[in-house]
């Protein structure tokens, strides 16, 4: 069975994928809260639809020997199949989530929409880029959003002509020129900021520094004027510096809200996330480790011991692991030689946060992700852990949790560098006229 996720509004469901439909499902409807079995069998195809793959469902419940009917198309429908998870929203379409598999899986989860009316305005800052063009594009794909506005300081009419041809429901817009960013930046509830350089071999994020900062200082300069209460996602690095850049920033224009202010560290996951699922032979979309602390080098500190599920290693491969975490982003900048460093994963990582962050902001319950944001939970003022997000950014810092002795003296060695890159970007911004 290849079919993975269905969606369904009014009784009409859609197959996101090929093959047939599970031949059964799990099924729990507002008036029988018992989970039971039921048989899913297909209806008809709807009428005008260009995708043969759409058409309405019936359900039969399987009970003894009895069969009764479920309408799926009145009521509330909660459904798995073959150990998928709980995905309902009382008031819009339903969505049937079975057992996703394969390294798209996260993306598939987070970038389909369960709510009636998904309206969010989001904004790239450097949407030309190596990372920002991928990144729009995943966006455009997501019903989560309805306006994409797309900012750089070229080309990006083109790309913006190029991505309004696909189609999905997202309008997009292209905007060039800091004449332009205001209106770019009008009315946006997320704003990402894949702005900046990228790293060549030899360089280290903080060899970024000069120039990436004073890029990140301007465009959120704009924001804290045109969309202070937007949720502010930033990508470009060194990210241990811009985030307390951009946070003074808004200091300074008196809109400073530190649960809306993020530093992307996903692809610190995923890369975590992928590298453990090799050594262990596990499916990467079903390990789950959280990454703390900062966003270069030493203070990139993963949690193995606290990975999902649970695994072990011998104390030197689990440095070799750490290490290669660690190391992961300068491993593509030598393998590209020169041509860029990490765009492609660093594009996926983007957009499975700002899905994240959409879903809470929706209303979605028990969306948690690591980010570097304002912190109490150690002696940095920044800091990464896993945060619980809501309709207004950071509901609950979740915090480090239990960790190994290992773990915590990484946190130790790198409390002075993480210090150290935060005062320079909080020195940078009070520097700024």
């Amino acid at each position: 069975m290849t079919v993975k996720i269905a969606v369904a509004q009014g009784g009409a469901f859609k197959a996101l994928g090929p093959g047939p439909f599970p031949s059964h499902l799990l099924v729990a409807t507002q008036r029988r809260s018992a989970v039971t079995r039921a048989d899913v069998s297909w209806d008809r195809p709807l009428p005008n639809s260009r995708d043969p793959l759409v058409g309405a469902f019936s359900a039969r419940e399987r009970s003894g020997a009895r069969n009764l009917a479920v309408p799926i198309s009145r009521g509330w429908l909660r459904a798995a199949c073959g150990g998928g998870r709980w995905s309902h929203r009382p008031a819009g379409p339903v969505m049937l989530l079975a057992r996703l598999s394969g390294p798209a899986a996260a993306a598939l989860r987070r970038g389909i929409a369960t709510s009636a009316q998904s309206n969010a305005k989001v904004a790239v800052l450097g949407a030309s880029g190596g990372i920002g063009q991928p990144l729009s594009l995943l966006l455009k794909n997501s019903p989560l959003v309805s306006n994409l506005n797309l900012y750089d300081i070229a080309h990006t009419p083109g790309v913006a002509a190029d991505l309004s041809h696909i189609e999905t429901r997202a309008n997009v817009k292209g905007f060039i020129g800091s004449e332009q960013l205001p209106d770019c930046l009008k009315g946006c509830e997320v704003v990402v900021i894949p702005a900046g350089v990228p790293r060549k071999p030899g360089m280290t994020r903080d060899d970024l520094f000069n120039t990436n900062a004073t890029i990140v200082a301007n465009l959120t300069t704009a924001c804290a004027k045109h969309c202070p209460e937007a949720m502010i996602c930033i990508i470009a690095n060194p990210v241990n510096s811009t985030i307390p850049i951009t946070s003074e920033i808004f200091k300074k224009h008196g809109v400073y809200n530190p649960n809306r202010i993020f530093g992307v560290t996903t692809l610190d996951i995923v890369r975590a996330n992928t590298f453990v699922a090799e050594l262990k032979g596990l499916d990467p979309a079903r390990v789950n480790v959280p990454v703390i602390g900062g966003h270069a080098g030493k203070t990139i500190i993963p949690l193995i011991s606290q990975c999902t599920p649970k695994v072990e290693f011998p104390q030197d491969q689990l440095e070799t692991l750490t290490g290669r975490i660690q190391e992961a982003g300068t491993e593509v900048v030598k393998a590209k030689a020169g041509a860029g460093s990490a765009t492609l994963s660093m594009a996926y990582a983007g957009a499975r946060f700002v899905f994240s962050v959409l879903d809470a902001m929706n209303g979605k319950e028990g969306v948690i992700e690591c980010s570097f944001v304002r912190s109490e939970e150690t002696e940095c003022p920044y800091f990464s852990t896993p945060l619980l997000l809501g309709k207004n950014g950071i509901e609950k810092n979740l915090g480090i949790g239990k960790i190994s002795p290992y773990e915590e003296k990484m946190i130790a060695e790198a409390m002075a560098e993480l210090k150290a890159s935060i005062k320079k970007g909080e020195e940078f911004a009070k520097s700024m006229k």
